[in-house]
């Protein structure tokens, strides 16, 4: 496993397993830094969303890169203000546009709205039937989310970005993606920075020589997860990067693992505002 490792969605498109999160960069120059710095330094993914307001910046970043965009993995989201079947591909052309690209990597509706999620995942469908997305997916939907769409999709999600980190393992929700070979992002994986205080956590890295972050960036690795920590800073962004020259045992794993308390750092997707 490297810094280019892939995963197989379903549909045969190669993701990458490791990326950066774009959410809060809200600063041009700190954004755009920031996003050099992550392509510079060998990251092949950049995950943003309309929400984030960046996406302008994410497509400055991927023009200013060495990096051919063929070579990049670009994923954005609808906001549930513009969920809805016509309203979702009036929000991609906005994205599309925004980002200054001809197509997207992947496309994910970026929460479950009652009424209008499968309308949502209906365009994303479209989306891609026109070869305008390489791959669909949702985030932040349920086991029961995903049924409803199964019910009606031609073609499955291949992704669901959800919260996931030592304090939120989500096994119930990742097993059934993996049953049904739907790929699972980990979005917040260090639980917004509480992990790296954890004493087990610290502790485990200390015998690898590895700080915290490192150590639960290679946990999300060797689950299955696809990772995508965010940071504005170029030494972390570097550092986040650097979890690919050593390997937890078995008993790290567990004991990572068993640190779950179902805690989240974001909201319930069951228990969400969706007021706008």
């Amino acid at each position: 496993m490297n810094i280019t490792s892939t995963k197989t969605l379903h549909n045969g498109v190669e993701m990458p397993r490791f990326g950066l999160g774009v959410y809060k960069m809200t600063d041009r120059e700190e954004a755009i830094q920031a996003m050099t710095t992550a392509i510079d330094t060998g990251y092949i993914a950049i995950d943003t969303a309309s929400l984030y307001n960046n996406e302008v910046e994410v497509g400055e970043a991927v023009k200013a890169s060495n990096v051919r965009r063929e070579d990049l993995f670009i994923t954005s989201k609808v906001w549930n203000a513009d969920q809805g079947y016509d309203e979702t591909l009036r929000a991609f052309e906005t994205s599309l546009k925004k980002l200054d690209m001809d197509y997207l990597d992947l496309y994910l509706t970026h929460w479950a709205v009652p009424g209008k999620f499968k309308d949502t995942y209906r365009a994303i469908e479209r989306l891609y039937d026109e070869k305008l997305l390489r791959a669909t997916g949702v985030s932040n939907h349920q086991i029961h989310h995903l049924e409803e769409i199964f019910a009606t999709a031609n073609v499955k999600p291949m992704v669901n970005q959800i919260e996931v980190h030592p304090y939120l393992t989500q096994v119930e929700v990742r097993d059934f993606c993996t049953a049904n070979d739907i790929a699972v992002t980990a979005w917040s994986p260090l639980a917004r920075g509480k992990t790296v205080d954890d004493a087990t956590i610290t502790s485990i890295g200390q015998k690898y020589g590895k700080s915290s972050a490192q150590v639960v960036i290679r946990w999300h690795l060797q689950l299955g997860n696809i990772v995508i920590p965010k940071s504005v800073t170029p030494s972390r962004i570097k550092a986040n990067a650097q979890v690919f020259d050593f390997e937890l045992t078995n008993e790290d794993m567990q004991l990572i693992s068993a640190l779950n308390k179902d805690e989240r750092t974001g909201a319930d997707p069951d228990n969400f505002s969706f007021k706008f």
